[in-house]
């Protein structure tokens, strides 16, 4: 698979498609502190959103889609300078038998929706840390094709209860994070951080090799030849983009693979190790607890004492 789809394999995405939010006049809500990640799109009319303390307002036009990733409490708004008001109160009060929430009177000129998408604890910062707190993707970007498509389909299924509600919430909430971060990733081309490297042409082919072949015993030599670069400047590259050496990179990522192996199989840690390119179970164990402060044996007793 690709680097992205690595790390949403390792994810475990829990996902919610929650609100659908229909306003007449003005109105301002604020929403408490969240876990992990929450989206929101604008069916018809505008809004502004911002992340308290971290972000400016910034308005959201119909089609346009947002992600909001660290966890701070949150506000949306017809306009950022009325009254606040508690969205998640607002919304008990508000919400129909039909799962739709419609505040204030007269004809609708705002309609929205949003959704949670919740990661596996252990892995979430694979993605977290990597994204910027507020994501903007504006419905006439050249890569907001698939959202458009996923806006409409949005739309429809939260127009009323219907058959199999749930489950085509949950795959639209997919399609639109996915479809969220690519759009992100194709306008932050020269940006730094792991998502920038991916779409840098010859770092992102050297991730996408480590990733295919993780248990290889890559040298940095071999992968600068290969993304036809100097040994130097591939080093320098990389680590300016994803933040760590090419081979600190594939150690982190064996061992996060180790881990999550750990979590949810019963391969003994001897066929692990060698799954993820180490010979030796002792070279692995060392590694692992030298990266996560605990033994592969007691990591593993650990999360099954909890489950």
């Amino acid at each position: 698979m690709d680097p992205l789809s690595d790390v949403f394999s390792l994810l475990k995405v829990k996902s919610v498609l929650s609100a659908r939010f229909e306003a007449a006049g003005p109105w301002a809500l604020r929403f408490p502190a969240y876990r992990h990640v929450k989206f929101g799109g604008v069916i018809k009319g505008a809004r502004w959103v911002w992340i308290e303390g971290v972000t400016a307002p910034a308005k959201m036009e119909e089609g346009d889609f947002c992600l909001l990733t660290d966890g701070s409490p949150y506000c949306f708004a017809s306009d950022p300078t009325v009254e606040m008001q508690d969205g998640d109160k607002l919304f008990a009060r508000h919400v129909g038998a039909d799962g739709i929430v419609r505040y204030g009177q007269g004809d609708m000129c705002t309609i929205s929706v949003g959704g949670t998408f919740e990661f596996d604890g252990d892995m979430s910062g694979l993605l977290l840390n990597i994204l910027p707190p507020l994501v903007l993707v504006s419905a006439d970007s050249a890569d907001a094709r698939s959202l458009r498509a996923a806006l409409e389909l949005i739309r429809t299924e939260t127009e009323s209860v219907r058959p199999g509600a749930a489950a085509m919430a949950g795959s639209l909430a997919n399609i639109v994070l996915v479809n969220i971060l690519r759009a992100h990733l194709a306008a932050s081309s020269g940006s730094t951080g792991w998502l920038g490297a991916l779409s840098d042409p010859r770092i992102g082919s050297a991730l996408k090799m480590v990733h295919e072949d993780m248990a290889r015993r890559w040298k940095v030599d071999e992968l600068a030849s290969k993304v036809g670069m100097s040994r130097t400047a591939f080093i320098e590259r990389f680590k300016d983009l994803v933040g760590l050496p090419p081979l600190e990179y594939l150690i982190r990522w064996r061992m996060t693979i180790a881990r999550d192996a750990l979590k949810t199989g019963n391969e003994n840690l001897a066929s692990i190790a060698a799954a993820v390119g180490y010979a030796s179970e002792t070279s692995f164990s060392s590694t692992f607890k030298r990266t996560f402060g605990q033994s592969p044996s007691r990591y593993r007793s650990q999360v099954r004492s909890k489950g």
